[in-house]
């Protein structure tokens, strides 16, 4: 009797453990949990003009700040009036941005808001964007060979300054 005893609990917990082992390893009863994307903002447009290196339309994410539309079109000219702007103030779609220039700026060879090509210093020219050191001097070499310009555009005749270049500098150079 002893035996069968043995044999029938043996049985019961073989039993038992094949149905722990069942129940664990099935699959869980209830609906999946499907992940959904976070969710995407829709970007802003804003139009950036004036005193900056890449005037342009910039896309920005919803909430973004006057410094980030500056840094978007490449940070603020030297002729810049920067104090006229808020940089922490909040840009709305379809907000157009127009930096000024500072009054009085720079020495002689300059209009109060552009600079002017046929009497600009080599460090006034030197401020213009994708103008470096030796293109202003490249320019003021032109002008004492051929004298004054008497348009903006004759510019372009000035090696190292094409069509793009001239694209950056038109509003802000002069010959008055």
């Amino acid at each position: 009797m002893k035996t069968f005893l043995s044999t029938i609990l043996g049985i019961l917990i073989g039993l038992f453990l094949a149905a722990a082992i069942w129940n664990t390893a099935r699959q869980p009863k209830g609906v999946p949990v499907e992940l959904q994307p976070p969710p995407t903002q829709i970007p802003i447009s804003v139009h950036v003009t004036g005193s900056v290196v890449a005037p342009g339309i910039y896309d920005l994410p919803e909430g973004s700040r006057m410094a980030d539309a500056i840094d978007a079109a490449g940070g603020f000219l030297p002729i810049a009036d920067q104090e006229q702007i808020n940089l922490v103030g909040l840009v709305t779609d379809g907000e157009k941005i127009v930096i000024g220039t500072r009054s009085n700026y720079g020495a002689s060879g300059e209009s109060s808001d552009r600079i002017n090509i046929n009497t600009a210093t080599l460090d006034a020219l030197d401020t213009l964007p994708g103008i470096g050191p030796s293109t202003a001097q490249t320019i003021i070499d032109y002008r004492q060979e051929n004298g004054d310009f008497e348009r903006i555009d004759q510019i372009t005749n000035v090696s190292g300054i094409g069509p793009a270049t001239y694209d950056r500098i038109k509003d802000l150079i002069t010959v008055d």
